[in-house]
């Protein structure tokens, strides 16, 4: 079986080409949307404007099953009647965040995990949280309204999230839509490690496991999707390796360190929650352009929280 760095080789052109005809393809749009502009405003008309409910229903017609009785998908700052000047998707709408869509003229984020630091964007959780009062004020002062795209989005098919990760990684080929297992070329668990920070563009990850093992079945569960179900995937599916975003230290992390030790074979590679998904809310803002011609729809990334010493 052929290494699968040569499959990337082959199944996937290199960053350096994504990157260049991504460029070439958004000069395209923003080329063709300036001539569209030019004409319709030759014939005295104009492209048409949208309402932030306006792109949430057009959304929502493509999520099965929307809208959901219960969710967490609700406006976190704003108005659904607020004209939108241009979208910005991210994981989470940090304040960096909230800087760029100003500068940007983005009045409207989408963010696909909590505004307010727990997961209904309970501002009273904590009494008297300084930060949050701070937040809200940044967020009402510059008129953005911020909408969670977190249920709706793993409910896309494909999931946005793993669709996401998987096309960035190179492993669509292996990709099936709701399944989490890829059954992948072989490869040394040292050689995937190093793969995944090179595609991902992330600068450290947290591993366990024996650098020199053959890897093939990989369990690919981004973001956090708690001990439970992440344990559950290794005893259902026993992978090679469980790729995941972040885990709680005295659960997954504790059985997979003690399952290695009683002659499991699992690997474990920790991401980081907010890196694991971002591809996805990039991949969003990739799928939202046609459907919304005129409007400016960018991606940037909340990175990485922590810095490594």
């Amino acid at each position: 079986m052929k290494q699968l760095s040569d499959q990337y080789k082959k199944t996937n052109y290199s960053r350096k080409s994504f990157l260049s005809d991504t460029v070439k393809l958004a000069g395209g749009i923003s080329l063709l949307s300036v001539n569209n502009f030019a004409m319709a405003a030759t014939a005295g008309a104009s492209l048409k404007e949208y309402t932030v409910q306006e792109i949430m229903d057009l959304i929502l017609k493509e999520v099965p099953g929307a809208p959901f009785k219960e969710t967490v998908d609700t406006l976190k700052s704003g108005s659904g009647d607020q004209k939108v000047a241009g979208i910005i998707t991210t994981m989470f709408a940090t304040i960096d965040v909230i800087h760029a869509a100003v500068k940007r003229n983005a009045n409207f984020i989408i963010a696909h995990e909590p505004t307010f630091y727990n997961h209904t964007d309970n501002k009273t959780q904590v009494k008297d949280n300084t930060i949050v009062e701070q937040k809200a004020t940044l967020l009402t002062k510059h008129n953005i309204t911020v909408w969670r795209f977190h249920d709706y989005c793993h409910a896309l098919q494909p999931d946005a999230i793993s669709y996401g990760v998987a096309k960035n990684s190179g492993w669509l080929p292996y990709y099936k839509q709701g399944e989490k297992l890829l059954e992948l070329p072989a490869i040394k668990f040292a050689a995937l490690i190093q793969h995944l920070k090179k595609s991902l563009g992330i600068a450290h990850v947290r591993v366990i496991g024996d650098p020199q093992q053959n890897c093939q079945r990989i369990a690919l569960l981004p973001g956090a999707w708690g001990g439970d179900r992440q344990m559950a995937a290794v005893l259902q599916d026993k992978p090679d390796v469980l790729i995941i975003g972040e885990a709680s230290e005295w659960e997954t992390v504790e059985f997979i360190r003690d399952g290695r030790l009683l002659g499991s074979k699992t690997a474990l590679v920790v991401l980081g929650h907010s890196v694991s998904e971002e591809p996805g809310m990039e991949w969003v803002a990739q799928w939202l352009q046609p459907m919304l011609p005129g409007i400016p729809i960018t991606h940037i990334a909340s990175g990485d929280p922590f810095t490594w010493m």
